[in-house]
Formats: C-alpha cells, sequence, structure tokens
C-alpha cells in the first residue's frame, strides 16, 4: 500500500467523481482507475459504488478515508520535519486544543514567539480530550491542551497559569439570572446543557449525590453551539465563563457556580517526544511566558487582598 495511492484515494473520495479527482492530481483517468482497482483488490473490500456521474463510499471506504488522512497528515509532518531540522528559526509547529478562555495564554506566548522567530508556522485543531490526543497519540500533532489533569505516565505537562472558572448561561430575563451564583439545587429539574466530558466528570465531583437529580438534555463538543439552543429557549448550558458573548445585547448572561467549581488547563506532549528546532524552543519560550504571567497573576491576586484588609 503506497502513500501515493492513499492520496488518489482521498482526492477520489473529496471529489466524489473520477474525472474531477484525476485532473486536480494530473493524471489520467484510466491510471486512476487502475490504482484504486488494485487498492481494493489488496484490502479485499470494495471501496467504492460507482454511479453514473458520481463515486459513493462504502463502509469499509468511510473508514479507510479516515485512516489515509491520518496516514497522509503523518506522512506530511514527517517530511516538513526533516526539511527542518536544521532550521532553528523557523518551521511548523501542529496544536490540538480544548476549549478554553486560558488559550490566550497560548496565542499571547506564540504572538511574542514570532517576533524572534518569524518563520514560524503553527497550526490549529480543536476537538475534546479524547479528540486531541487521539491526534498527539498517532504523531499529527506535537502538543494537546486539555481540560482536565493529563495522564503522567503517558505525557509531559506544563499547566496553564490560571484555571477556567465554570457557570451557567441562561436568557437574561431568566429567575436564575437575579442570583449572583447557581448551586446544585437550583439546576435540579432544568434541562441541561453540557460536553459529556464536563458532565461526567466536573460537574458530577462537584454535584456529589444530587448528580442523579440533574437532567442532560443534551451534550455539545462546543458551548457555542449549546449557546444557540439557550437562545431558543431549549435549556440552560454549563461551561466555562469568557466562552460565550453574554454583552448586554447578547440576551444571555453567566452566573458561577457555588461553590466555586473551577478545571486547570494543562498543554502536554508524549515523553520520549523528539521535537523539531523550532518546536523545542517555542516550548521552552511557552514555559518561561506561562511561569511569568503565573507571577504577575499571582502578585496581582496578593496586593488586591492585601489592599483590601486595609
Amino acid at each position: 500500500m503506497e502513500l501515493r495511492t492513499m492520496r488518489y484515494f482521498l482526492a477520489v473520495a473529496r471529489e466524489e467523481n473520477m474525472t474531477r479527482a484525476a485532473e486536480l492530481l494530473h493524471v489520467t483517468q484510466p491510471t486512476l482507475s487502475k490504482q484504486l482497482k488494485a487498492l481494493e483488490d489488496e484490502l479485499g473490500k470494495k471501496l467504492f459504488l460507482r454511479h453514473s456521474f458520481s463515486i459513493q463510499l462504502t463502509e469499509e471506504g468511510i473508514l479507510l478515508r479516515k485512516r489515509a488522512e491520518d496516514l497522509v497528515k503523518m506522512a506530511d509532518k514527517i517530511t516538513a520535519e526533516f526539511l527542518t531540522l536544521d532550521d532553528v528559526l523557523g518551521g511548523d509547529v501542529y496544536f490540538g486544543l480544548a476549549e478554553s478562555y486560558q488559550v490566550r495564554h497560548l496565542a499571547a506566548a506564540i504572538r511574542t514567539f514570532k517576533d524572534i522567530c518569524p518563520d514560524l508556522h503553527y497550526h490549529i485543531t480543536s476537538g475534546d480530550t479524547e479528540q486531541v490526543t487521539e491526534k498527539l497519540d498517532k504523531g499529527i500533532i506535537d502538543f494537546a491542551v486539555l481540560a482536565q489533569e493529563p495522564n503522567t505516565v503517558k505525557y509531559h505537562y506544563l499547566a496553564f497559569p490560571e484555571a477556567d472558572v465554570w457557570g451557567l448561561i441562561m436568557p437574561q430575563d431568566c429567575p436564575l439570572a437575579q442570583k449572583q451564583a447557581v448551586c446544585a439545587d437550583d439546576l435540579i429539574g432544568l434541562p441541561l446543557f453540557c460536553s459529556e466530558q464536563g458532565w461526567n466528570h466536573d460537574i458530577s465531583k462537584w454535584c456529589g449525590n444530587k448528580m442523579d437529580e440533574l437532567h442532560l438534555e443534551g451534550s455539545f463538543r462546543l458551548s457555542y453551539n449549546g449557546s444557540i439552543f439557550v437562545k431558543e429557549g431549549l435549556g440552560y448550558l454549563l461551561t466555562f465563563e469568557h466562552l460565550i458573548d453574554t454583552s448586554q445585547n447578547s440576551g444571555l448572561t453567566f452566573r458561577p457556580l457555588t461553590p466555586r467549581l473551577e478545571t486547570k488547563i494543562y498543554l502536554i506532549w508524549k515523553k520520549y517526544q523528539v521535537f523539531t528546532p523550532i518546536a523545542e524552543r517555542l516550548l521552552k519560550n511557552l514555559k518561561s511566558c506561562f511561569e511569568n504571567t503565573r507571577t504577575e497573576h499571582f502578585s496581582t491576586s496578593h496586593a488586591s487582598r492585601h489592599g483590601r484588609k486595609h
């Protein structure tokens, strides 16, 4: 099974048309058809359903598409890494990010680093813990950002300077919006939206024995999608602060949970990972930036508490 054949297969799967795929690949249609037939013979499975003017993937073809996409991405990443092994000022770095307001610290660190290394090219993909760690384990990305404690057997990690605060997104005219904070009893009987990860880990620990009294109406991997359902009056969204627009004209408001619930965010990478020079330098810069931000945040908080006492 050749990498070139995987690229041919993906082009046909994407275009759903043999002629268009052949034109994009700059090969003849008979050549492309022959390659794909040989691939089906090698795997012993039919990958396409051929119609008069289009091609449709079979179930086996859908499975191969996912595997082929990972293989091609990994191959391209390896090629790019070897091309930049001697380049300490530029190259590609790949991140998989969970949804978190704390990602701003990563963005700020990358911005300052690009002043030093303008030829840095960073690539961002988003997803929940399962999605980004799968890509990390396969070598498709260099770093992942998680909204839960990392597996220290498999990964090294760097904690972000701050934590995300959980709360409830609701319409501004909702009776609960009159409260300063929302407790578990307030959620009983409400149709709730939340990510599966947050519901099963953070919210369940926070609620304790009242978890069985809460009703998960639906789960969303993206908080923005959940907020649309809240606007339509279908329920209430449990999510991190700052992820959703709750300005005066948004129609929505945020109230923190009480007792206060926070989730720490981590940057992780595989143990025994061999980085390109640019990725190594960027990681060193991230550690320095995070530590400086953490120190500034502690000093500001300490000064604020000290000022209140006086």
